[in-house]
């Protein structure tokens, strides 16, 4: 299971992609409390894309605590390219 979302001018950038930051977000009691508020950095630019997954070990997780912990993964992917070069024309 897979979340995309895009902010900010990511889809009209061009550029190689690339993971910015990682986090892990914890449910309890079958996802029905959250366990605090996961902090992910983001760009100062704010052009990124959140992708929030489900996956295998997230799963394990899930098993292994008969529920109890439930966990999701967070990335925040940037794009290099065209905005470093905007930004540094600026400059």
């Amino acid at each position: 299971m897979v979340t995309k979302t895009s902010v900010g001018r990511y889809d009209q950038i061009e550029g190689d992609k690339y993971t910015y930051a990682r986090g892990k977000q914890v449910w309890l009691f079958w996802g029905l409390l959250p366990a605090g508020r996961t902090q992910v950095n983001t760009p100062d630019h704010g052009d990124c894309q959140v992708v929030t997954k489900y996956t295998l070990l997230d799963g394990i997780i899930y098993v292994v605590t008969v529920g109890i912990v439930k966990t999701y993964t967070i990335k925040i992917k940037a794009k290099r390219g065209q905005r470093q070069e905007e930004e540094q024309n600026k400059n």
